[in-house]
């Protein structure tokens, strides 16, 4: 399997693949530097109580459509390396089986959006210090919402890898990932069992951890359905 994404990293060596991993947060950050600089007398009275709280919450909220394009737009990059050069049959034509290709896939897409949730923080972080917040950091909370809602997206990695890979038409992954994005900004209307509420950790129990643990049984099961799916289909 390491060999798998030591071959998988090579090829995104030189793609768009790594500036959209640093362009998701920093136009998040920037956005709440921009939000914050133009009203900050009005929002340090708001969040006045916990200033660092307040600035994770509204960088919160911006992260979810900016993680759900995000993971779209990745998949689709990364699978459709193969789709462009026809290189499919000649890499599953190689002692290796349709199982470690596709895992090897959705692993690296999962590795680069860790990265970019870990941006993210980072980012936080820096922004809260230039804002002159103190250095009392929340730091469950900052890592609750860089990676609570990456764990709780993973349905949709799982379903973007295995729409992207499958279907050589790129058009119709980016759509439905484009749907979801849009989806994901109206959630809190949605009841519970939606996983397209998981990624904003809100529930009835007020406990995001059933959001993430709704997120990873369900992209399980999401991704052991695109792998069977892959395995018995010839991709071309």
């Amino acid at each position: 399997m390491l060999s798998i994404l030591a071959s998988d990293f090579i090829k995104i060596r030189r793609k768009l693949i790594w500036f959209l991993i640093f362009l998701g947060p920093f136009g998040v950050v920037a956005l709440q530097a921009v939000n914050f600089g133009l009203r900050y007398d009005y929002l340090t009275k708001v969040h006045e109580k916990d200033l660092w709280a307040g600035l994770i919450g509204e960088a919160g909220y911006l992260a979810i459509p900016a993680l759900m394009l995000g993971l779209t737009l990745i998949a689709s990059m990364i699978s459709n390396i193969e789709h462009q050069t026809n290189a499919w049959k000649q890499l599953l034509a190689l002692p290796v089986s349709k199982l470690r290709v596709f895992t090897g896939k959705f692993l690296l897409t999962a590795l680069l959006l860790f990265v970019s949730s870990t941006f993210l923080l980072l980012g936080i972080i820096v922004l809260g210090f230039f804002l002159k917040f103190g250095t009392d950091i929340p730091l469950l909370s900052l890592l609750k919402m860089a990676y609570f809602p990456y764990l709780a997206a993973m349905p949709f990695i799982a379903l973007q890898i295995w729409l992207s890979i499958t279907m050589k038409n790129q058009a119709i992954p980016l759509v439905i990932g484009i749907v979801g994005t849009i989806l994901s900004l109206m959630s809190f209307r949605f009841p519970d069992w939606m996983p397209w509420k998981w990624p904003s950790l809100t529930n009835g129990w007020n406990d995001p951890l059933y959001s993430v643990t709704f997120g990873l049984v369900c992209g399980l099961a999401i991704y052991l359905i695109g792998l069977l799916d892959f395995a018995r289909k010839d991709v071309k």
